[in-house]
């Protein structure tokens, strides 16, 4: 059966914009209204499941607790780590990494930020995670609260996108996209198979 999600990227954040990456930030204000308003008229859903940094999960918390719903954090939909990044914005590291930044921007698979996680491996783990959603949820509708990078790998993923392309997808604060997963076809891992994520309307 399939699994049908939502994803929500978080809001706005207290300390901007830059890579945040594996950073705890908290929500503004702003960030709080955004995600009330964009699941104002969604759902209904089954289930959340959340990131388990604050961005992501106190949000997913609060509406857990209005729908009712079960909530689960899931680790593994955190966002990519950027090593040595974290924290810092394009135009920083522009005066200091122009090089580095440019190569990671032109093909993010080829070359890891210092200290940062291998494309491939957050490839891994967070459609590992998607698979493992949906052995467990087939013919659920979820809520998925969680990062523009896990976003942004699973659009281009569905969209059968270029590795070298994935920096060109775009995903807002607080935007919902809509995806579907199939059961992996009998012999093969899962993880690998493109073809089990589409984007829907």
């Amino acid at each position: 059966m399939t699994l049908y999600l939502e994803l929500l990227r978080h809001g706005e954040t207290e300390l901007g914009g830059g890579l945040r990456g594996s950073l705890d930030d908290a929500l503004t204000e702003t960030g709080w209204a955004q995600l009330r308003a964009a699941v104002l008229d969604a759902g209904p859903w089954d289930r959340l499941i959340s990131s388990p940094l604050q961005r992501c999960a106190r949000f997913a918390e609060e509406l857990a607790e209005q729908r009712g719903l079960p909530l689960r954090l899931e680790a593994d939909l955190q966002e990519l780590h950027f090593g040595a990044w974290e924290g810092r914005s394009a135009a920083e590291l522009m005066a200091t990494d122009a090089d580095a930044l440019g190569q990671f921007w032109a093909d993010p698979y080829t070359f890891t930020p210092p200290g940062g996680e291998p494309l491939l491996a957050f490839e891994a783990r967070v459609l590992g995670a998607i698979q493992r959603l949906q052995a467990r949820h087939a013919g659920e509708r979820l809520l998925l609260i969680t990062h523009g990078g896990v976003i942004r790998l699973l659009l281009a993923r569905a969209r059968g996108l270029p590795r070298a392309d994935l920096l060109q997808v775009t995903v807002a604060h607080a935007e919902r996209v809509h995806l579907s997963v199939d059961p992996c076809p009998a012999g093969t891992d899962g993880a690998g198979q493109a073809g089990l994520l589409r984007e829907r309307p």
